[in-house]
């Protein structure tokens, strides 16, 4: 009977005793960092503030976790607002931290850090000469930031054999996150970042296109870094009948959200071809994964960047907060694509071809007498654009040229 009693007591007080052991497990770490706290601040070589020494704790804390959460002070808070807007100071790259080095997930169109050639996948090594190994994030990309129209040094490692020094004046970042255009009845959709506003633009373009006989469309996430969650949503929304575009699960398997297709498809089953490459990440994979598990689009280009995690921006304190992992998210399949990325069904390497010099031999046009074709120069402009645009995007081109393709299919 005594045993038995005792076997109750133990079942039941048994939580509370682990919850005392945790507590004091706690209380003890916090009183040896107290400890720490007074040490550094009362026998440093020179003076720290108060504020320094907690935020860079704080900033430890985070970055110990993942290379995505981090403390944001008020400034930096407030140029994240500023970033989704569409509109802000630097160089115009998206980045990381990989291995103490600051790693490029993609260079933004038409930004100075594009203009000199910054590559996704680079690792920045030093700024302007100082080395960034032993910085945190936030230290190097306020370095990167600086006074518009003042001048920085990158050293950049790229394929871990090429080291280059790039020389970038900083500037104000304006990003038109969506550019679009008509090419041989294509419709061609430009996509830099997932900001404020951008499915609303998209709807527009389309709606706008509709005007004309279009044969399907290109969507364009190459060094698309990503940006804001219900963008991606509802960007794949406008390619989508019905069925789930992503999930979310946190560390707890009830801390998740689901998020379906609620419009049609606005672009009414056309064909359509996404190109993705090494710089593509988060938001834009979402979409491209959404797209590929639901055979939706054909996913062409190179493996994508593989950032599977969803950070939430916590406000802590007077305006301060910490932007942490709260969750990974996953394809309709169940896919996670952390640290692996979207594989593209056709795998098409950035490419530079060149013609090969036409041999002299002669043609019908060449023989004395030939009659003349009344359409001869209409052709001959048509060539000429052709040729243009194969030249300066071979990744576009082929995309192009399987949307061609699957029409004459559907043709027949």
């Amino acid at each position: 009977m005594f045993k038995r009693l005792y076997l109750i007591l133990f079942f039941f007080l048994a939580p509370f005793y682990v919850h005392s052991e945790e507590d004091k497990s706690v209380y003890k770490y916090l009183n040896l960092f107290g400890e720490a706290f007074e040490k550094i601040k009362n026998n440093y070589v020179e003076e720290v503030s108060v504020k320094d020494l907690i935020e860079s704790a704080i900033e430890g804390m985070l970055s110990s976790l993942d290379p995505h959460s981090t403390y944001l002070n008020n400034e930096e808070l407030n140029e994240l607002k500023v970033q989704t807007k569409g509109e802000f100071g630097g160089l115009g790259i998206e980045v990381t931290l990989e291995n103490g080095f600051v790693k490029v997930i993609s260079p933004i169109d038409d930004t100075p850090a594009a203009k000199a050639g910054i590559m996704a996948g680079d690792l920045i090594t030093h700024l302007d000469d100082e080395p960034v190994l032993g910085m945190t994030l936030s230290e190097a990309v306020s370095i990167m930031r600086g006074k518009v129209g003042s001048k920085i040094k990158l050293t950049v490692s790229r394929n871990e054999s090429e080291t280059l020094q790039i020389g970038i004046t900083r500037a104000i970042i304006q990003l038109k996150a969506v550019k679009a255009k008509i090419e041989n009845n294509i419709g061609y959709i430009r996509i830099s970042s997932f900001n404020q506003k951008v499915d609303t633009e998209i709807i527009n373009i389309i709606k706008k296109f509709k005007n004309d006989q279009l044969i399907g469309y290109v969507l364009d996430l190459r060094n698309n870094p990503g940006g804001l969650l219900d963008q991606a949503v509802n960007v794949t929304d406008i390619f989508l009948d019905r069925g789930e575009i992503v999930s979310t699960r946190g560390r707890s398997g009830n801390d998740g959200s689901r998020f379906n297709a609620v419009k049609k498809d606005l672009t009414e089953g056309l064909p359509l071809v996404v190109l993705i490459n090494q710089g593509s990440a988060s938001a834009s994979e979402i979409v491209a994964g959404a797209l590929q598990d639901h055979k939706r689009a054909i996913i062409m280009g190179t493996k994508s960047f593989g950032k599977g995690s969803v950070q939430t921006i916590i406000p802590s304190g007077d305006d301060v907060a910490i932007k942490l992992t709260t969750a990974k998210y996953y394809t309709p399949l169940g896919r996670s694509i952390q640290k692996t990325g979207i594989d593209p069904d056709i795998l098409v390497e950035q490419a530079e071809l060149k013609k090969v010099e036409r041999q002299n031999k002669r043609k019908e046009s060449d023989l004395r007498g030939a009659i003349d074709n009344d359409q001869s120069e209409e052709k001959s402009n048509q060539n000429k654009d052709n040729d243009k645009n194969s030249d300066e995007d071979y990744q576009l081109s082929r995309a192009f040229d399987l949307i061609v393709a699957i029409n004459l299919i559907n043709e027949k």
